[in-house]
């Protein structure tokens, strides 16, 4: 498992040009979850989570609160979770996560982007099977790594790696056991800087200067997108 974990920077591009445009996400994300749990962030994990992220993200306290109210007030049954896949330019590839209450305008959207990259638009299951799906928990970096990771190891962790750029501890779980590892760092009084679910590669590929840029053309028009919530592709550090 080791070296999927040394790649962490290369798993998944999350450049938000905008505050706004982070917010409008953080946004989707609350209705999904008060959609699916309610709106009490005590009973309902998922939510809690997205609350610490919204924190992270430096979202305004009365911004979380209006947009868990909205959700929680307006009919937002149309919203739904999307994944689509595909192989992007130079047969990278792609994983993409939406959040969208028009299925047919994300799709045909997501389709274009691949079209003028000269990529692919797959079905699903077509690149799934190349990454491997784990709950991640961004934590400070004040706590006994070893004994953490042997405590942890029966909430579902798999792997501790230190964030040095920014001095935090990155705890790697199993995707089913995200409720339980985040009740027990809670129980811990471990503060959660944030948590959310990512896609590591099994196999890292390699491209030159001049495919970086036709990879970031592509994940810019992906990112762009306003109903786009994660990028997740299979290229690893140069």
């Amino acid at each position: 498992m080791g070296r999927a974990f040394e790649f962490r920077k290369a798993r998944k591009l999350k450049r938000w040009s905008t505050m706004a445009k982070t917010f409008t996400r953080i946004g989707k994300d609350i209705v999904v979850a008060v959609k699916e749990g309610g709106s009490n962030p005590e009973s309902n994990s998922r939510l809690r989570a997205i609350i610490q992220n919204a924190k992270s993200a430096n979202m305004p306290k009365e911004n979380i609160l209006r947009a868990i109210k909205n959700a929680s007030e307006k009919n937002n049954d149309n919203f739904k979770e999307i994944t689509l896949e595909g192989y992007g330019p130079h047969g990278i590839a792609v994983i993409i996560d939406c959040t969208s209450d028009n299925n047919n305008r994300t799709v045909g959207n997501i389709r274009s982007y691949f079209n003028k990259c000269n990529g692919s638009l797959g079905t699903n299951g077509s690149v799934e099977f190349l990454f491997t799906k784990y709950s991640v928990f961004k934590i400070c970096n004040n706590v006994n790594r070893e004994n953490l990771e042997l405590d942890l190891i029966d909430h579902g962790l798999e792997e501790i790696v230190h964030d040095d750029e920014n001095n935090q501890l990155i705890l790697y779980c199993n995707t089913d056991s995200f409720g339980d590892m985040q009740q027990e760092l809670e129980r811990r009084k471990i503060e959660i800087i944030s948590s959310d679910f990512e896609r590591i590669p099994l196999n890292f590929k390699q491209i030159n200067e001049e495919q970086k840029n036709d990879l970031e053309k592509f994940l810019e028009m992906c990112e762009n997108d306003d109903d786009v919530q994660n990028v997740f592709h299979d290229v690893g550090n140069s």
